[in-house]
């Protein structure tokens, strides 16, 4: 199979082509990226030189380059995405362009080209909050986006709908829940407070910190994707959720634990506009149909994640100084 993987130098893509590539050796990938701040190459410098991977800077807005690449593909995996949520509420145009317009020019493209294997790689945000007590999101939640984020993948999740019901173009869309691990931008919660507290910095948490986050590893993430790309039923939906719920302020003092500080480290910062409160993920249907289901127990994964960050200083000291 030859796959196009569309932000495959981010956090998850490059973790997906690494783990790809490691499952399928025969099989080939084209990655386009614009290299945004978050895209990275040295995320995937170990793969560069072989044979069935090839790197290809461009935009998924631009319906140019789309085309010409996934004429040459079986399968695309569409992971390109501004995500960061606190960016978006100062400037939610860009994020409309690339997650809503880009997704558009890949769907038409893969109509255009016969109807080209088409996975979208969404988000459990569309789904807006959980209240405490409120039962966990599952493929039949409604969506309730309370970002420009969150509301740009909504609308990229219907376009992908639409294509199906519309041109039956073979497409799946997985939501999944907030993934850390290895390569993640220095901005997100994680890796933040672990490279601010190598640092010696203190680490900024929103309101009081109990707002509640499902955490998946990337791994697993990508495991899960493998199997709805080879088993999953065309026209569906998976969500894939990492089976630990844990508040932002729970979280913070473990890094802190897991680093050697304490909590004078935490500061409590305003919290931003819109914030959910808590996100939460039914994964029984990836697990009933496909067999997945996360394997990496939280705490060895973010522990691994933590010497990950100390061992790898070159690598986000330079996109730190970006922040």
């Amino acid at each position: 199979m030859k796959l196009l993987v569309t932000g495959g130098a981010g956090f998850i893509g490059s973790n997906f082509i690494h783990y790809w590539l490691k499952k399928h050796p025969a099989d080939e990938i084209i990655n386009l990226d614009l290299l945004t701040y978050a895209g990275n190459l040295a995320n995937l410098a170990d793969v560069a030189d072989q044979k069935n991977y090839r790197f290809v800077k461009g935009d998924i807005a631009s319906y140019e380059v789309v085309d010409e690449l996934v004429g040459q593909v079986d399968c695309i995996v569409n992971f390109a995405a501004e995500t960061h949520v606190d960016r978006s509420i100062n400037n939610g145009l860009v994020f409309v362009k690339t997650n809503t317009e880009g997704t558009a020019n890949l769907l038409e493209a893969a109509r255009q080209h016969g109807g080209v294997r088409f996975h979208q790689v969404s988000t459990d945000e569309v789904y807006g909050d959980l209240g405490p007590n409120d039962p966990k999101f599952n493929e039949l939640s409604p969506y309730r986006p309370s970002s420009p984020y969150s509301a740009s993948k909504a609308a990229a999740d219907h376009l992908t709908r639409a294509y199906y019901r519309t041109y039956n173009l073979p497409i799946t869309i997985s939501n999944c829940s907030n993934n850390y691990g290895p390569y993640q931008y220095p901005e997100k919660f994680i890796p933040l407070f672990i490279t601010n507290l190598i640092e010696d910095r203190k680490v900024p948490l929103y309101g009081q910190g109990t707002n509640i986050r499902d955490w998946i590893h990337v791994d697993d993430h990508n495991a899960g994707l493998e199997a709805i790309l080879l088993h999953g039923r065309i026209g569906e939906t998976y969500c894939l959720g990492g089976n630990h719920e844990v508040s932002n302020i729970e979280l913070a003092k473990e890094i802190i634990r897991l680093l050697g500080k304490d909590e004078s480290y935490i500061e409590l910062v305003t919290d931003r506009p819109g914030h959910d409160w808590r996100y939460s993920i039914d994964f029984h249907k990836a697990k009933e149909e496909l067999g997945w289901e996360p394997r990496i127990d939280f705490a060895s994964g973010l522990k691994d994640t933590v010497e990950w960050y100390k061992t790898h200083e070159a690598w986000w000291r330079p996109l730190k100084a970006r922040i």
